[in-house]
Protein backbone atom coordinates (compact mmCIF):
# COMPACT_ATOMS: atom_id res chain seq x y z
CA UNK A 1 0.00 0.00 0.00
CA UNK A 2 1.38 3.37 -0.98
CA UNK A 3 1.10 6.85 0.36
CA UNK A 4 1.59 8.30 3.79
CA UNK A 5 -1.51 9.25 5.74
CA UNK A 6 -1.02 12.36 7.73
CA UNK A 7 -2.46 12.01 11.21
CA UNK A 8 -4.18 14.77 13.07
CA UNK A 9 -1.56 16.92 14.77
CA UNK A 10 -2.24 17.20 18.47
CA UNK A 11 -1.85 20.60 20.08
CA UNK A 12 -1.59 20.33 23.84
CA UNK A 13 0.83 21.50 26.48
CA UNK A 14 3.05 19.50 28.75
CA UNK A 15 1.64 19.46 32.27
CA UNK A 16 4.46 17.91 34.26
CA UNK A 17 8.18 17.73 33.65
CA UNK A 18 9.25 14.30 32.53
CA UNK A 19 5.76 13.33 31.36
CA UNK A 20 5.38 12.68 27.66
CA UNK A 21 2.39 14.82 26.73
CA UNK A 22 0.06 14.15 23.82
CA UNK A 23 1.54 16.84 21.59
CA UNK A 24 5.05 15.45 21.99
CA UNK A 25 3.92 11.86 21.49
CA UNK A 26 1.73 12.19 18.45
CA UNK A 27 2.61 15.36 16.57
CA UNK A 28 4.17 14.75 13.16
CA UNK A 29 3.31 11.07 13.23
CA UNK A 30 2.24 9.36 10.01
CA UNK A 31 1.11 5.82 9.30
CA UNK A 32 1.50 3.78 6.15
CA UNK A 33 -0.47 0.61 5.65
CA UNK A 34 2.21 -1.92 4.78
CA UNK A 35 -0.23 -4.70 4.04
CA UNK A 36 -2.84 -7.16 5.23
CA UNK A 37 -3.01 -10.92 5.60
CA UNK A 38 -5.90 -13.23 6.40
CA UNK A 39 -5.95 -16.68 7.96
CA UNK A 40 -9.09 -18.36 6.58
CA UNK A 41 -11.92 -19.14 8.98
CA UNK A 42 -12.03 -22.85 9.71
CA UNK A 43 -8.23 -23.22 9.73
CA UNK A 44 -7.29 -26.08 12.06
CA UNK A 45 -4.13 -26.30 14.17
CA UNK A 46 -3.33 -29.47 16.12
CA UNK A 47 -6.98 -30.48 16.00
CA UNK A 48 -8.36 -27.14 17.26
CA UNK A 49 -9.93 -24.43 15.11
CA UNK A 50 -7.96 -21.20 14.93
CA UNK A 51 -9.99 -18.04 15.40
CA UNK A 52 -11.67 -15.61 17.74
CA UNK A 53 -8.47 -13.59 18.11
CA UNK A 54 -9.34 -10.74 20.45
CA UNK A 55 -5.92 -9.62 21.70
CA UNK A 56 -2.30 -9.73 20.56
CA UNK A 57 1.10 -8.74 21.95
CA UNK A 58 4.75 -9.15 20.96
CA UNK A 59 7.16 -11.38 22.85
CA UNK A 60 10.76 -10.49 23.57
CA UNK A 61 11.95 -12.91 20.86
CA UNK A 62 9.87 -11.15 18.17
CA UNK A 63 7.08 -13.69 18.00
CA UNK A 64 3.55 -12.91 19.12
CA UNK A 65 0.96 -14.24 21.54
CA UNK A 66 -2.67 -13.95 20.50
CA UNK A 67 -5.61 -14.81 22.73
CA UNK A 68 -8.80 -16.45 21.47
CA UNK A 69 -12.15 -15.43 22.90
CA UNK A 70 -13.42 -19.00 22.68
CA UNK A 71 -15.31 -19.22 25.95
CA UNK A 72 -15.46 -23.00 25.98
CA UNK A 73 -18.34 -24.88 24.42
CA UNK A 74 -17.64 -23.29 21.04
CA UNK A 75 -14.53 -24.69 19.34
CA UNK A 76 -12.56 -25.90 22.35
CA UNK A 77 -11.12 -24.88 25.69
CA UNK A 78 -9.99 -21.25 26.25
CA UNK A 79 -6.49 -20.81 24.82
CA UNK A 80 -3.85 -18.52 23.41
CA UNK A 81 -1.57 -18.94 20.42
CA UNK A 82 2.05 -18.31 19.60
CA UNK A 83 2.47 -16.84 16.15
CA UNK A 84 5.05 -15.42 13.76
CA UNK A 85 4.45 -12.60 11.29
CA UNK A 86 6.62 -12.24 8.21
CA UNK A 87 6.73 -8.47 7.73
CA UNK A 88 9.02 -6.02 5.97
CA UNK A 89 8.59 -2.57 4.44
CA UNK A 90 7.12 -4.10 1.27
CA UNK A 91 4.27 -5.99 2.91
CA UNK A 92 2.95 -8.75 5.13
CA UNK A 93 4.16 -11.99 3.56
CA UNK A 94 2.62 -14.50 5.91
CA UNK A 95 1.28 -15.42 9.33
CA UNK A 96 2.34 -18.72 10.93
CA UNK A 97 0.60 -20.45 13.82
CA UNK A 98 3.37 -21.95 15.96
CA UNK A 99 1.31 -23.53 18.73
CA UNK A 100 -1.49 -23.05 21.22
CA UNK A 101 -1.66 -23.25 25.02
CA UNK A 102 -4.73 -23.77 27.19
CA UNK A 103 -5.19 -21.37 30.09
CA UNK A 104 -5.60 -22.89 33.55
CA UNK A 105 -7.80 -22.18 36.53
CA UNK A 106 -6.29 -21.01 39.83
CA UNK A 107 -6.74 -24.57 41.15
CA UNK A 108 -4.53 -25.92 38.36
CA UNK A 109 -7.10 -27.54 36.09
CA UNK A 110 -7.83 -26.40 32.57
CA UNK A 111 -11.04 -24.60 31.68
CA UNK A 112 -13.85 -26.75 30.31
CA UNK A 113 -14.01 -27.35 26.58
CA UNK A 114 -17.74 -28.10 26.57
CA UNK A 115 -19.22 -25.20 28.55
CA UNK A 116 -18.81 -21.44 28.83
CA UNK A 117 -16.80 -20.53 31.90
CA UNK A 118 -14.66 -17.57 30.85
CA UNK A 119 -14.54 -14.98 28.05
CA UNK A 120 -10.89 -14.13 27.20
CA UNK A 121 -10.49 -10.73 25.57
CA UNK A 122 -6.97 -9.30 25.78
CA UNK A 123 -3.40 -10.31 26.56
CA UNK A 124 -0.18 -8.46 27.42
CA UNK A 125 3.39 -9.64 27.94
CA UNK A 126 4.87 -8.82 31.35
CA UNK A 127 8.54 -7.80 31.64
CA UNK A 128 9.34 -11.13 33.32
CA UNK A 129 7.85 -13.12 30.44
CA UNK A 130 4.58 -13.90 32.21
CA UNK A 131 1.28 -12.98 30.55
CA UNK A 132 -1.55 -10.76 31.77
CA UNK A 133 -5.03 -11.56 30.45
CA UNK A 134 -8.59 -10.36 30.91
CA UNK A 135 -12.01 -12.00 30.85
CA UNK A 136 -15.37 -10.26 30.36
CA UNK A 137 -17.05 -12.89 32.47
CA UNK A 138 -20.17 -14.87 31.61
CA UNK A 139 -23.62 -13.48 32.34
CA UNK A 140 -26.43 -15.80 33.42
CA UNK A 141 -29.81 -15.27 35.05
CA UNK A 142 -28.84 -18.18 37.30
CA UNK A 143 -26.37 -16.78 39.87
CA UNK A 144 -24.51 -20.08 40.27
CA UNK A 145 -23.70 -20.06 36.54
CA UNK A 146 -22.58 -16.44 36.51
CA UNK A 147 -18.82 -16.00 36.02
CA UNK A 148 -17.36 -12.65 37.09
CA UNK A 149 -14.87 -10.68 34.98
CA UNK A 150 -11.23 -10.65 36.00
CA UNK A 151 -7.64 -9.69 35.18
CA UNK A 152 -5.07 -12.42 35.88
CA UNK A 153 -1.42 -13.20 35.46
CA UNK A 154 -0.28 -16.56 34.10
CA UNK A 155 2.96 -18.28 33.15
CA UNK A 156 3.80 -19.03 29.51
CA UNK A 157 2.55 -22.60 30.06
CA UNK A 158 -0.90 -21.25 30.97
CA UNK A 159 -0.64 -21.92 34.70
CA UNK A 160 -2.21 -19.38 37.06
CA UNK A 161 -0.06 -16.95 39.05
CA UNK A 162 -2.47 -14.43 40.61
CA UNK A 163 -5.59 -12.33 40.14
CA UNK A 164 -5.66 -8.53 40.32
CA UNK A 165 -8.06 -6.63 42.57
CA UNK A 166 -10.86 -4.96 40.58
CA UNK A 167 -13.41 -2.33 41.59
CA UNK A 168 -16.80 -3.90 42.46
CA UNK A 169 -18.45 -1.65 39.85
CA UNK A 170 -17.31 -4.11 37.15
CA UNK A 171 -19.22 -7.03 38.62
CA UNK A 172 -22.09 -8.66 36.76
CA UNK A 173 -25.11 -8.05 38.98
CA UNK A 174 -28.46 -8.12 37.18
CA UNK A 175 -27.65 -6.91 33.65
CA UNK A 176 -30.37 -4.28 34.07
CA UNK A 177 -29.94 -1.72 36.84
CA UNK A 178 -26.30 -1.75 37.93
CA UNK A 179 -22.92 -3.37 37.27
CA UNK A 180 -21.44 -4.63 34.04
CA UNK A 181 -23.36 -5.32 30.85
CA UNK A 182 -23.29 -8.74 29.27
CA UNK A 183 -20.43 -8.97 26.75
CA UNK A 184 -19.48 -5.30 27.30
CA UNK A 185 -16.84 -5.56 30.00
CA UNK A 186 -13.06 -5.97 30.25
CA UNK A 187 -12.15 -5.84 26.57
CA UNK A 188 -8.90 -3.85 26.65
CA UNK A 189 -5.56 -4.22 28.45
CA UNK A 190 -2.53 -1.94 28.16
CA UNK A 191 0.82 -2.13 29.91
CA UNK A 192 2.86 1.00 30.57
CA UNK A 193 6.29 0.89 28.89
CA UNK A 194 7.99 0.77 32.32
CA UNK A 195 5.90 -2.29 33.21
CA UNK A 196 4.71 -0.74 36.48
CA UNK A 197 1.05 -0.21 35.59
CA UNK A 198 -1.51 -2.37 33.84
CA UNK A 199 -4.61 -0.61 32.54
CA UNK A 200 -7.95 -2.31 31.93
CA UNK A 201 -11.05 -0.82 30.31
CA UNK A 202 -14.63 -1.87 29.69
CA UNK A 203 -15.91 -1.95 26.12
CA UNK A 204 -19.08 0.09 26.67
CA UNK A 205 -20.63 1.90 29.63
CA UNK A 206 -21.38 0.14 32.89
CA UNK A 207 -25.13 0.20 33.54
CA UNK A 208 -24.87 2.80 36.34
CA UNK A 209 -22.66 4.97 34.12
CA UNK A 210 -25.31 5.52 31.47
CA UNK A 211 -26.60 4.01 28.21
CA UNK A 212 -24.47 2.35 25.56
CA UNK A 213 -23.37 4.34 22.53
CA UNK A 214 -26.00 5.16 19.91
CA UNK A 215 -26.02 7.15 16.69
CA UNK A 216 -26.99 10.24 18.66
CA UNK A 217 -24.97 9.87 21.83
CA UNK A 218 -21.71 8.35 22.98
CA UNK A 219 -21.03 6.60 26.26
CA UNK A 220 -18.58 6.98 29.11
CA UNK A 221 -16.21 4.16 30.08
CA UNK A 222 -13.79 3.50 32.95
CA UNK A 223 -10.07 2.91 32.46
CA UNK A 224 -8.61 1.43 35.65
CA UNK A 225 -4.93 1.52 36.58
CA UNK A 226 -3.53 -1.54 38.37
CA UNK A 227 -0.16 -1.62 40.11
CA UNK A 228 1.67 -4.67 38.73
CA UNK A 229 3.68 -5.13 41.94
CA UNK A 230 0.81 -5.20 44.41
CA UNK A 231 -2.07 -6.03 42.07
CA UNK A 232 -4.14 -3.18 43.51
CA UNK A 233 -6.04 -0.31 41.90
CA UNK A 234 -4.10 2.96 41.83
CA UNK A 235 -6.47 5.10 39.77
CA UNK A 236 -9.48 5.15 37.48
CA UNK A 237 -10.32 7.53 34.66
CA UNK A 238 -13.27 8.28 32.38
CA UNK A 239 -12.98 7.72 28.63
CA UNK A 240 -15.62 9.28 26.39
CA UNK A 241 -16.59 6.94 23.56
CA UNK A 242 -18.22 8.86 20.67
CA UNK A 243 -21.54 8.07 19.00
CA UNK A 244 -21.75 5.30 16.42
CA UNK A 245 -20.72 6.67 13.01
CA UNK A 246 -23.68 6.70 10.61
CA UNK A 247 -21.55 5.30 7.73
CA UNK A 248 -23.58 7.22 5.16
CA UNK A 249 -26.98 6.14 6.52
CA UNK A 250 -29.58 8.61 7.76
CA UNK A 251 -30.61 6.18 10.51
CA UNK A 252 -28.79 3.08 11.60
CA UNK A 253 -30.24 -0.18 12.98
CA UNK A 254 -30.72 -0.46 16.73
CA UNK A 255 -28.35 -3.45 16.78
CA UNK A 256 -25.43 -1.22 15.75
CA UNK A 257 -22.71 -0.60 18.30
CA UNK A 258 -19.47 1.14 19.12
CA UNK A 259 -16.90 -0.06 21.62
CA UNK A 260 -13.41 0.38 22.98
CA UNK A 261 -11.83 -2.92 21.98
CA UNK A 262 -8.12 -2.39 22.66
CA UNK A 263 -5.54 -0.11 24.30
CA UNK A 264 -1.81 0.00 23.63
CA UNK A 265 0.66 1.80 25.88
CA UNK A 266 2.40 4.70 24.10
CA UNK A 267 3.98 6.36 27.13
CA UNK A 268 3.43 5.75 30.82
CA UNK A 269 0.30 7.96 30.68
CA UNK A 270 -0.85 7.77 27.07
CA UNK A 271 -2.22 5.15 24.71
CA UNK A 272 -3.46 4.25 21.28
CA UNK A 273 -7.10 3.21 21.64
CA UNK A 274 -9.00 1.12 19.12
CA UNK A 275 -12.65 2.07 18.72
CA UNK A 276 -14.59 -0.44 16.67
CA UNK A 277 -18.04 0.46 15.35
CA UNK A 278 -20.36 -1.92 13.53
CA UNK A 279 -23.53 -1.12 11.60
CA UNK A 280 -25.47 -4.04 10.06
CA UNK A 281 -25.57 -3.69 6.31
CA UNK A 282 -22.76 -1.11 6.29
CA UNK A 283 -19.91 -2.88 8.07
CA UNK A 284 -17.14 -1.71 10.37
CA UNK A 285 -15.50 1.64 10.99
CA UNK A 286 -12.25 1.46 12.96
CA UNK A 287 -10.79 4.50 14.68
CA UNK A 288 -7.28 4.74 16.09
CA UNK A 289 -7.26 7.35 18.83
CA UNK A 290 -4.49 8.91 20.87
CA UNK A 291 -5.68 9.24 24.47
CA UNK A 292 -3.87 10.33 27.60
CA UNK A 293 -4.19 10.71 31.36
CA UNK A 294 -2.95 14.17 32.32
CA UNK A 295 -1.55 14.08 35.85
CA UNK A 296 -3.25 16.68 38.01
CA UNK A 297 -5.94 17.37 35.42
CA UNK A 298 -7.70 14.12 34.50
CA UNK A 299 -10.18 13.22 37.23
CA UNK A 300 -9.66 10.06 39.26
CA UNK A 301 -13.21 8.66 39.24
CA UNK A 302 -12.79 5.79 41.71
CA UNK A 303 -15.32 7.36 44.08
CA UNK A 304 -17.74 8.57 41.39
CA UNK A 305 -20.72 6.20 41.46
CA UNK A 306 -22.36 7.28 38.19
CA UNK A 307 -20.36 8.73 35.31
CA UNK A 308 -22.97 9.61 32.69
CA UNK A 309 -23.49 13.25 33.65
CA UNK A 310 -20.79 13.62 36.29
CA UNK A 311 -18.66 16.77 36.23
CA UNK A 312 -15.33 15.07 35.61
CA UNK A 313 -12.38 15.74 33.32
CA UNK A 314 -12.05 12.66 31.08
CA UNK A 315 -8.97 11.34 29.34
CA UNK A 316 -7.99 13.31 26.26
CA UNK A 317 -9.17 11.89 22.97
CA UNK A 318 -7.66 12.85 19.61
CA UNK A 319 -8.46 10.98 16.41
CA UNK A 320 -5.35 9.65 14.72
CA UNK A 321 -6.72 7.64 11.84
CA UNK A 322 -10.13 6.45 10.69
CA UNK A 323 -10.41 3.23 8.73
CA UNK A 324 -13.72 3.02 6.86
CA UNK A 325 -15.25 -0.25 5.69
CA UNK A 326 -12.91 -0.28 2.68
CA UNK A 327 -9.49 1.25 3.27
CA UNK A 328 -6.90 1.22 0.48
CA UNK A 329 -8.55 -1.84 -0.98
CA UNK A 330 -8.76 -3.75 2.31
CA UNK A 331 -12.19 -4.57 3.72
CA UNK A 332 -12.22 -3.84 7.44
CA UNK A 333 -13.44 -6.41 9.92
CA UNK A 334 -13.98 -6.80 13.66
CA UNK A 335 -10.67 -5.27 14.88
CA UNK A 336 -10.15 -6.15 18.55
CA UNK A 337 -6.38 -6.34 19.12
CA UNK A 338 -3.38 -4.05 18.74
CA UNK A 339 0.34 -4.53 19.37
CA UNK A 340 3.67 -3.00 18.56
CA UNK A 341 5.27 -4.96 15.74
CA UNK A 342 8.83 -5.41 14.50
CA UNK A 343 11.19 -2.54 13.74
CA UNK A 344 11.82 -2.18 10.02
CA UNK A 345 15.26 -1.88 8.45
CA UNK A 346 14.79 1.89 8.19
CA UNK A 347 14.39 2.09 11.97
CA UNK A 348 10.64 2.74 11.93
CA UNK A 349 8.40 0.78 14.25
CA UNK A 350 5.25 -0.98 13.15
CA UNK A 351 1.75 -1.43 14.55
CA UNK A 352 -0.17 -4.70 14.22
CA UNK A 353 -3.99 -4.84 14.30
CA UNK A 354 -5.96 -8.10 14.36
CA UNK A 355 -9.64 -8.90 13.79
CA UNK A 356 -11.77 -11.42 15.67
CA UNK A 357 -13.62 -13.56 13.11
CA UNK A 358 -16.14 -14.83 15.70
CA UNK A 359 -15.53 -18.31 14.21
CA UNK A 360 -17.74 -17.23 11.31
CA UNK A 361 -17.23 -18.02 7.64
CA UNK A 362 -18.53 -14.52 6.90
CA UNK A 363 -15.60 -12.92 8.76
CA UNK A 364 -11.82 -13.20 8.63
CA UNK A 365 -8.84 -13.59 10.90
CA UNK A 366 -7.44 -10.35 9.49
CA UNK A 367 -3.99 -8.96 10.34
CA UNK A 368 -3.08 -5.37 9.39
CA UNK A 369 0.42 -3.89 9.73
CA UNK A 370 1.24 -0.17 9.65
CA UNK A 371 4.61 1.53 9.46
CA UNK A 372 4.94 4.31 12.05
CA UNK A 373 7.00 7.36 11.14
CA UNK A 374 7.65 9.90 13.86
CA UNK A 375 9.57 12.95 12.65
CA UNK A 376 10.58 13.91 16.19
CA UNK A 377 13.14 11.42 17.51
CA UNK A 378 12.68 12.74 21.03
CA UNK A 379 8.97 11.92 20.93
CA UNK A 380 9.18 8.41 19.55
CA UNK A 381 6.75 6.08 21.31
CA UNK A 382 8.23 4.12 24.18
CA UNK A 383 8.12 0.41 23.43
CA UNK A 384 9.23 -2.51 25.54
Amino acid sequence: MRGWLKLLTLVQTMVTAGTLCASAAAADVTLRLIGAHSVPSGTMHDGVEFGGISGIDRLADGRFVAISDDRGGERGAPRFYRMALDVDARGVHGVRILGHTFMQRPEGQGFAADQRTVDPEDIRVAPNGHLYWSSEGIWSLIPSRRQQPFVREMRPDGSHVREFSLPPAYRLVDNATTGGRDNKLLEALALSPDGATLYVANEDALIQDGPVATQDRGSRLRVTALDTASGRVTGQYAYDLPPIPAMGLSRIPASSDNGLTALLGWSDNSFIAVERAYVPGAGNTIRLVHTSIRPGLTTDVQTVERLADAAVVPMTRELLLELPQVFQGVHMDNIEGISWGPTLDNGHRTLVLVADNNFSQRQRNLFLVFEVQDKSAASSPSVR
